[in-house]
């Protein structure tokens, strides 16, 4: 008692016992997690095991998905990533964790992708009944019968990107030429005018209008504002406390600023459409938002839950598609043989540029297909892992046994560069994904590789969006090759010009993001001339 009142008395003593203890509670905590807990017996990096400050420095970085891919290749196919998490870098732990019938749920990680207060969409929704009410009336909006009644807006976007590869631009920006020389215009961003064309599609599907960034600045800003919220969503999901603690409001100050600005410009969005109702010309997605109804339950969405889907399709259906395209084009442009290969697929098979639209003669386009299919297997533009948690009973993986309680995910990226399925995984073979073994080297891998592909993920709660992201993909690529000749733009590399040394980061052949849970991107700088100059 004496001791306890000497401490009391004493303000440098009571500091003193005060961090004395705090040293102990987090020395306890360090030793139970290194030797007690259920995922001690299982390797990853030491600072990884401890806490989760391991991947939220990534996350900050940028580089989540080379910490994934770097932990597997030191560690081995299952590696603790996270005091809590595990990562698995196989198929089969793909089907087992995100199949139909997984003894899992989305992680407490999407309880930083709110998409406002206290409501979720069909992307951060943890119940699984609730997503599946969500998922119902949102298949209304994604079904192929709309996006083809969809089509012509797509098309209008589409004709005005490739409309102005093809003109002089005044003011022309990064890398541009001035005067055509032998046909070539101006140098493009490849990065910025793939984020224009599908931000103006989004603009025109999901409101009922484009836009407007192919053609004017106006709404631009609005393409750094999605990278940071989703920058956010990543940083915060990845140590909860930061986000309900509200410490990256103190931490990551522009972050957290952006992404408040994001919400309003949704908002702002969402609430203008709404205002017009079912009485439009168009079905666009909100008219089948605000008209489906759950055919379980008769209920639709509420004013906050349009809103919060309105958030999610902007990010998604933009971010996610605008990467695999920018992405696709660096690749060709990177790879002269692809790129013959394709320019005479889609010449060849079409006579007339508005014969290029989703119908049998695209889809029959193989090569076509296997480019986009190379591009987003190096480049995923959903690259890291979609954290999980096990319920009740736990899960069987890959021969180990994960217990209740903890977060397993297969990081995309890494599992996309696993030489098991994919040989010479960091070279672009497009040919790896042709059925024809004369056309397909590694065709003896071809079940394999199609085993391990992710893109957009799989099972219940794979993208919704896959079919659309397919149409905007195909139809775009082939239209610009139809139309244009491509090059690097003299003077340029290759690479985003990054600077750093990062591990991973020094591959001037792959197309390097920044993973932000979608990605943030730069370049290619390319030329285009018209066909026959």
């Amino acid at each position: 008692m004496q001791f306890l009142l000497s401490i009391l008395s004493s303000p440098l003593l009571l500091l003193a016992a005060i961090f004395g203890a705090l040293a102990l509670y987090v020395l306890t905590i360090i030793l139970y997690r290194l030797t007690l807990h259920p995922l001690a017996r299982y390797p990853g990096p030491p600072l990884a095991r401890i806490t989760d400050i391991y991947l939220t420095y990534y996350a900050y970085r940028g580089s989540r998905h080379l910490a994934y891919h770097r932990a597997h290749e030191v560690y081995g196919p299952i590696v603790r990533i996270g005091p809590n998490s595990l990562s698995i870098n196989s198929a089969t732990a793909l089907k087992s964790v995100y199949g139909f019938r997984s003894n899992v749920r989305k992680a407490d990680f999407y309880t930083a992708f709110p998409a406002t207060k206290d409501t979720y969409n069909v992307h951060s929704s943890i119940d699984k009944m609730q997503h599946a009410r969500k998922r119902r009336v949102m298949s209304h909006a994604f079904s192929d019968q709309a996006i083809k009644s969809l089509e012509r807006y797509i098309l209008a976007n589409v004709r005005t990107a490739c409309r102005l590869l093809g003109e002089k631009r005044e003011g022309a920006g990064t890398g541009a030429q001035g005067e055509k020389k032998d046909g070539w215009n101006d140098a493009w961003n490849v990065a910025d005018w793939c984020n224009w064309m599908v931000f103006d599609i989004m603009g025109d599907l999901v409101f009922g209008k484009a836009f407007g960034m192919l053609e004017s600045p106006t709404n631009r800003f609005a393409v750094d504002l999605v990278g940071n919220a989703a920058h956010r969503h990543l940083i915060c999901g990845t140590h909860l406390t930061i986000h309900n603690w509200h410490l990256d409001k103190i931490l990551f100050r522009k972050i957290a600023a952006q992404r408040g600005q994001y919400m309003q410009y949704s908002k702002a969005q969402a609430m203008e459409r709404t205002k017009i109702g079912l009485d439009v010309d168009r079905k666009d997605f909100f008219y089948h938002l605000l008209n489906a109804k759950d055919p379980e339950t008769g209920n639709g969405f509420s004013m906050n839950e349009l809103w919060g889907e309105s958030n999610l399709l902007i990010i998604a259906g933009s971010d996610t598609t605008s990467t695999a395209m920018a992405g696709t084009f660096f690749y060709l442009a990177n790879n002269a043989t692809a790129m013959q290969k394709l320019c005479k697929e889609i010449r060849e098979t079409f006579s007339d540029v508005e014969e290029i639209v989703t119908g049998p003669k695209l889809s029959g386009c193989s090569y076509l297909r296997a480019c986009i299919d190379e591009s987003m297997r190096m480049t995923p533009p959903v690259a890291g892992a979609l954290p999980r948690q096990v319920l009740l009973g736990g899960i069987d993986i890959d021969g180990h046994h994960i217990p209740a309680g903890i977060d397993v995910g297969v990081p995309h990226y890494a599992l996309h560069h696993n030489p098991d399925y994919y040989p010479r995984p960091f070279d672009y073979i497009p040919e790896r994904w042709l059925s024809d073994p004369a056309a397909n080297p590694l065709h003896a891998k071809l079940a394999d590789a199609q085993s391990a592909f992710c893109p957009f993920s799989i099972g219940p709660r794979g993208c919704i969006g896959k079919g659309l992201a397919y149409v905007e993909l195909t139809v775009t690529i082939a239209r610009v090759l139809y139309m244009y000749d491509l090059r690097l733009a003299p003077g340029t590399t290759l690479g985003a010009g990054r600077e750093d040394l990062e591990v991973g980061r020094t591959r001037v052949t792959e197309y390097q993001i920044e993973d932000r849970f979608a990605s943030c991107k730069d370049g290619p700088i390319l030329q285009f001339r018209e066909r026959g100059l």
